[in-house]
């Protein structure tokens, strides 16, 4: 039996989503240090593509919050070398 990251890594799609989600979690740990600390339970990493990071957040108040700080947040992941162009923040329960 072969490790499943071994079997992931072998299938080209798999391996491309994996990316994907590790990609996803790095930036959320990128933006997590700038929120106020209130506010970090709120959020959740969602899908990324080259253009845009979807972020998962728990109510509209937080939503709001983001766009305010989505400035300081795409700068920060811009120097981490994660940059994308936008950030979408779906509000999710």
């Amino acid at each position: 039996m072969i490790p499943l990251k071994q079997a992931v890594q072998a299938h080209p799609v798999l391996a491309g989503v994996a990316q994907r989600i590790e990609r996803s979690q790095r930036m959320l740990a990128t933006i997590l240090p700038l929120l106020p600390a209130g506010l970090r339970s709120q959020v959740a990493a969602g899908p990324v593509d080259e253009s845009s990071w979807c972020v998962f957040v728990r109510n509209a108040a937080v939503a709001s919050k983001l766009r305010q700080l989505s400035p300081t947040l795409l700068q920060a992941l811009h120097r981490e070398g994660l940059g994308v162009a936008q950030l979408r923040l779906k509000v999710r329960a």
